[in-house]
């Protein structure tokens, strides 16, 4: 693979999702159905898609929830198909729902049975993993069929491919709720905590109950040290003072002296006498009519 096509892959995201049998006694699961869309990650649009059921070594293992249980019998096994699932995931961002505890194993386990090596990602999302820290339990649980009817997208049908989509559908929801949320955050933030949206963040943070503190406080964050003044405190005024200065203080707040108080000289003029002397050109504007009649006299 050349390093171009190798870039694209890493950049690419692949939403999956896997349907298997129930765990037998002995803890072996059977893959039974494989379904995946290729996202572009700038504009989070389907641009392909794969799914196939897939034959399980034990058929009466195959749940009674599979409307077409008669069409495992002829699906591919899961050797048949390695090849294309390998090439969708092999270089890629998987993205799914609770995928790291689940559908990511799954998969190691299906190609360790073949005698393969296992696809392996350039990262990983767990869909999972980033509502519970961000979006919490608003909807009730993180269950994809609670979060799906939440926003009205549709009911859960537990097919790979149908399933794989839905999350798309969901995680754009919640993005764009969170990201509403971080624009006014004073606002919207309280009102989902009043809808009882509990993240793990703010569950760890208090025991598990979330703590909204007050509009004011919400997430303010300033961009520089605000540096404390200090505010002098008032000169106290005695009755002698007020007495002698007859209540007059000049613009700094002190007590006008007895010498203006008695040439009765406005505070603002006593301050501006004491201002150093500044002397300037007296400049004379010549009227107009001196000026024409001065160029008459010129021309004659």
């Amino acid at each position: 693979m050349d390093n171009n096509n190798s870039s694209k892959r890493m950049s690419e995201i692949v939403f999956f999702d896997v349907e298997t049998t129930a765990p037998s006694p002995a803890g072996r699961w059977w893959l039974l159905e494989f379904g995946a869309i290729l996202v572009c990650p700038r504009k989070l649009v389907e641009v392909g898609s794969y799914d196939t059921l897939i034959r399980p070594g034990d058929t009466s293992a195959v749940s009674r929830r599979f409307t077409d249980v008669e069409a495992f019998a002829s699906a591919p096994t899961f050797q048949d198909v390695a090849d294309k699932i390998f090439d969708i995931l092999d270089g890629r961002v998987w993205a799914g729902h609770n995928i790291q505890r689940f559908d990511c194993p799954r998969i190691r386990e299906a190609f360790a049975d073949i005698g393969r090596a296992a696809p392996e990602p350039a990262g990983v999302i767990d869909s999972l993993n980033v509502l519970a820290a961000e979006f919490g339990r608003r909807a009730g649980d993180l269950k994809m069929a609670t979060l799906a009817s939440y926003f009205g997208i549709g009911k859960q049908k537990h097919r790979s491919l149908d399933d794989a989509r839905m999350n798309l559908e969901v995680l754009k929801h919640c993005a764009t709720v969170l990201l509403l949320e971080s624009t006014l955050p004073h606002a919207l933030q309280l009102a989902a905590g009043r809808d009882g949206a509990v993240t793990r963040r703010s569950s760890s943070a208090g025991g598990g109950v979330a703590h909204h503190r007050p509009a004011a406080m919400a997430q303010t964050k300033l961009p520089f040290t605000p540096v404390k003044t200090t505010v002098p405190a008032p000169a106290a005024t005695t009755a002698s003072t007020r007495k002698s200065s007859g209540g007059k203080r000049d613009s700094l707040g002190k007590p006008v002296g007895r010498a203006n108080a008695v040439s009765n000289k406005p505070v603002a003029e006593a301050a501006a006498a004491a201002l150093p002397k500044v002397t300037t050109r007296a400049t004379t504007a010549t009227p107009f009519h001196m000026i024409l009649r001065h160029s008459r006299a010129i021309l004659r």
